[in-house]
């Protein structure tokens, strides 16, 4: 299992470092969203969004726990599974001490790497760069010890969505990947985004590996722009999931009203 899940770490690493052509992640949050976003042939690998695996719970993003999150990517990683496709899931912060165990999980289901967080789950407040480089070791280190030496970490960075510098997300990000992070996701806020100067500054600082959430807004930025730019990652975290939902409450609107 160790083998056929580093394997799977190595595509996934593989497909972050393809100059001009980022891996696009079409967040998914449970297995059918899965099974859908799998089956379609241009799908390269499949990724989690903590956010919509809360929402799909019942809960808010910070009051998601490992257990329910691991209930939800048990039937992601199959789907994983049966169409060949690596996949990484999002852990928020690890979840504290259980940061080693958490890791050996979900490495245990083949997953082939993980978005990890630099602001604590529940407070909200950034773990000092000391601590937060240590937790990307000790978590390549584990998946090192279980037979996984290629395993992804997409470090993000929540320095300017607390209203941080970005002199400081790029001193962040660079101790991150000089720990062993793949790529660094730099996020701004739901609200604030990430700008063109910023995505700009970012990739020449990150030297291309930077993750960013794509914005479908007249003032985001494309797919194309931001692989003209030089990044390496889009995702699109919970928005399938704000637009299914959409869909689902249109047509049952459409049904409901039928009858009157």
């Amino acid at each position: 299992m160790a083998s056929v899940t580093n394997k799977s770490a190595q595509t996934l690493r593989a497909l972050l470092q393809r100059k001009g052509r980022p891996l696009i992640l079409t967040n998914v949050y449970d297995r059918l969203s899965a099974q859908a976003v799998a089956e379609l042939p241009q799908t390269e690998a499949l990724a989690t969004a903590s956010y919509a695996i809360a929402q799909a719970a019942g809960l808010q993003d910070e009051a998601l726990d490992f257990e329910t999150n691991l209930a939800a990517v048990r039937g992601i990683a199959a789907v994983a599974r049966q169409y060949d496709k690596p996949l990484t899931v999002d852990i928020q912060d690890g979840y504290g001490d259980k940061l080693e165990e958490n890791a050996k999980r979900l490495i245990e289901l083949g997953v082939a790497g993980v978005n990890l967080e630099d602001a604590e789950l529940g407070t909200g407040n950034l773990y000092s760069v000391t601590t937060a480089t240590e937790r990307i070791r000790r978590l390549l280190s584990t998946a090192a010890s279980l037979g996984v030496p290629d395993f992804v970490v997409n470090a993000r960075c929540d320095v300017l969505a607390l209203g941080g510098d970005l002199d400081v997300v790029l001193d962040r990000g660079r101790q991150y990947l000089e720990a062993g992070a793949t790529t660094v996701f730099v996020w701004g806020g739901s609200k604030r985004g990430v700008s063109k100067v910023e995505v700009d500054k970012l990739v020449k600082g990150f030297d291309g590996r930077l993750n960013v959430m794509l914005k479908r807004s007249p003032d985001g930025l494309s797919v194309k722009q931001l692989a003209d730019m030089g990044v390496a990652r889009i995702s699109v975290g919970p928005a399938l999931q704000f637009v299914a939902m959409g869909a689902l409450k249109r047509e049952a609107e459409a049904i409901l009203l039928e009858a009157r």
